[in-house]
């Protein structure tokens, strides 16, 4: 039976402190799939550099050429970590049996990629990588975390709790899942709509081994901001029950306003105007805030622009490579 060709797919921002160990870890892992016949010895590690400001890029392509499974992929700007994910996926799909998609700052555990590869090979399409406990975050993290994926839940998108973008997939739920064209990939809540046969590996999260964290605070609302609007349109009902709620408090104001001026209890005041103004006022920006937000996707999604630009690939020759190394043997 032939080996199995993975990609591992590590999107890479700003990452020159931590990329040496990133580099160092999961070489060993390939090392250790290859020697147990897990995989090709072809597999690579692909390093998707989005659009680094300091030596990322010149750091992965030295790295590619002292290292056989190390390559990489430069995008022509940054995308953020969605699109440098994506991109990073379409360019292994050619290429893969499966892919593993993990972040570069050793967060997550790289050992658990040889228990990917384990329910890969029990016929697995899907694994995913969810943390066992969330003891390295903050208060807030670990509660806001929780909280959004309680909403998510109620809204009816199935996420899986405690993963982040730490998973396998095989070659045919690569396949399906590249079928999606959102131009605003909320990849969490794609996933799991494949449908494929799926599991869990659970593991403990490390802190992050050097640098800074590049999801900050506004980032991470954003995020759950593009989640919620990608996968429900509960915030515009959400708008009308407000509205509709607004509206028979309106009545019964203007009802007790007139009973007033009847009984002649009056009293000439600006309070319930200012009042009355700032809660319709709040209520229709909020409106077309939500409404501008979906407004928003629609216009970037006919446009129809490419996702992501690739400036350089030593993936694909390095496979290449590999291709025409194993046709002259």
């Amino acid at each position: 039976m032939e080996k199995p060709f993975l990609t591992v797919v590590v999107p890479c921002y700003n990452e020159e402190e931590v990329l040496s160990e990133s580099v160092t870890q999961l070489t060993n892992i390939i090392k250790k799939l290859v020697m147990n016949d897990s995989i090709s010895n072809n597999s690579q590690i692909m390093f998707v550099d989005d659009g680094s400001k300091d030596r990322t890029w010149e750091l992965i392509k030295q790295y590619s050429e002292s290292h056989e499974h190390v390559s990489g992929l430069k995008l022509s700007r940054n995308y953020g970590h969605q699109g440098a994910l994506l991109a990073g996926l379409t360019a292994a799909h050619e290429h893969s049996d499966c892919v593993v998609s993990i972040d570069a700052d050793l967060q997550d555990d790289v050992n658990a990629i040889i228990e990917f590869m384990e329910k890969y090979h029990e016929g697995f399409d899907v694994v995913y990588g969810v943390r066992d406990k969330r003891d390295t975050d903050t208060f807030f993290k670990r509660n806001s975390a929780l909280t959004f994926y309680k909403i998510m839940s109620k809204l009816g998108v199935n996420m899986v709790p405690n993963h982040a973008d730490y998973r396998l997939l095989s070659k045919r739920a690569l396949t399906e899942f590249l079928r999606y064209k959102e131009e605003n990939m909320f990849i969490r809540g794609i996933v799991p709509l494949l449908g494929f046969k799926s599991t869990k590996v659970y593991y403990n999260r490390n802190e992050r081994f050097a640098g800074e964290s590049k999801y900050p605070l506004k980032k991470m609302l954003l995020f759950a901001v593009d989640g919620i609007t990608s996968f429900s349109v509960a915030p515009i009902r959400l708008l009308l029950v407000i509205g509709s709620i607004t509206f028979l408090v309106g009545v019964v104001l203007g009802i007790y306003a007139i009973v007033q001026k009847i009984i002649g209890g009056v009293v000439p005041g600006w309070t319930s105007l200012i009042v009355s103004i700032w809660l319709l006022g709040g209520v229709q920006l909020i409106g077309m805030g939500v409404l501008g937000e979906y407004i928003g996707k629609i216009f970037r999604q006919v446009k129809e622009r490419p996702r992501f630009t690739i400036e350089d690939n030593v993936f694909e020759m390095k496979c290449e490579k590999n291709k025409n190394n194993e046709s002259l043997v």
